[in-house]
């Protein structure tokens, strides 16, 4: 099967490429480093010719509701036209478990990105995911200095391997609308996730008074029904940084 990895290039987007190639298929790597701007859809049509899946990691690092919404809009939209046109059968989009229950500016703009893809004109599969490992050493990073402040957040963290391996398993099936979500093997607050892997560091956790952070503080970012477990837990991650 000859699938295209929008945002193939980013830390998630590398390792579906991976699995996709592991497992057989032709892998597109969409990137602007390969030549394709979702944003502005310069690209697309070149890239998609031939492609029968399109899994859509692809992001934008903002807090800014605004900014989330424009770009998704943006991202998505340019995405979805290009597929029609070159007979794309299915799209792969990988969201976030609790989008609709924790009203955060980022999360507005991933609502945006699933309304527009569950209305558009390619047969859609949604893998909603809890917060990655990995997002713990990013938290690390983006706090300056010796001691790090994060807000209360419990969830239940999975590999992005792991989820990366779903979206593929997805991508080679038929199209689900809202499929099932993907978390990890353990509910862990992400205060103690960042105490474990942050050496040298000093990690405190204060509640804050906003809805979305009270969302989060509040099991928001948990999966409420059925989900598919992931099978790395956060200690066997850490251990192989």
């Amino acid at each position: 099967m000859r699938i295209a990895v929008a945002g193939g290039t980013g830390w998630v987007g590398k390792l579906v490429v991976e699995q996709a190639r592991a497992a057989g298929h032709d892998v597109v790597v969409m990137s602007r480093s390969t030549g394709v701007d979702l944003i502005t859809g310069s690209g697309l049509d070149e890239a998609l010719r031939g492609v029968e899946v399109v899994i859509d990691v692809a992001n934008v690092e903002t807090l800014s509701r605004k900014v989330a919404i424009e770009w998704f809009e943006k991202e998505t939209g340019h995405l979805l036209a290009a597929e029609e046109k070159a007979g794309v059968r299915h799209h792969v989009v990988l969201s976030i478990v609790g989008v609709d229950r924790v009203d955060s500016g980022y999360y507005a703009g991933k609502r945006r990105q699933e309304e527009l893809a569950l209305a558009g004109p390619i047969p859609v599969t949604i893998l909603r995911a809890t917060q990655f490992h990995e997002f713990a050493a990013q938290m690390i990073a983006r706090v300056p200095g010796p001691v790090k402040v994060v807000p209360t957040m419990v969830t239940r963290p999975v590999a992005a391997a792991d989820v990366a391996a779903e979206l593929v398993r997805l991508a080679e099936g038929p199209a689900q609308g809202l499929g099932a979500e993907i978390a990890g093997p353990e509910v862990l607050k992400m205060g103690d996730m960042m105490k474990r892997i942050a050496k040298g560091k000093l990690v405190l956790t204060l509640p804050l008074p906003d809805a979305a952070s009270r969302a989060m503080a509040h099991g928001g970012l948990l999966p409420t029904g059925d989900f598919r477990q992931g099978e790395i837990t956060f200690d066997k991650w850490a251990a192989t940084r």
